[in-house]
């Protein structure tokens, strides 16, 4: 059975514009990558429509742009995402 985004819209990493403003007043909360559980399988950074997550030698998320939508949290299949609200650690 296919995820219903796979239906419905094609996989993009970027969408043009995701990053044509900062959203960090906006959002209530954040997601914060545990990268001990993190095993690199880029799923965070295929669905982030707002292309935030950065793939490297580790993961990361570029916390100026993103709107703290938490779908990089509910694609995670290991649970390395978590969303924490805004101004706690």
């Amino acid at each position: 059975m296919k995820h219903p985004w796979l239906v419905k819209r094609p996989i993009s990493p970027w969408l043009p514009g995701g990053l044509s403003r900062q959203n960090k007043p906006n959002r209530t909360e954040r997601p914060v990558l545990d990268q001990d559980k993190c095993n690199k399988c880029q799923l965070c950074w295929i669905y982030c429509a707002d292309g935030v997550v950065k793939r490297a030698e580790q993961m990361s998320i570029d916390y100026e742009y993103c709107k703290g939508c938490g779908v990089c949290a509910i694609e995670c299949p290991r649970g390395a995402i978590t969303m924490v609200r805004e101004g706690t650690e």
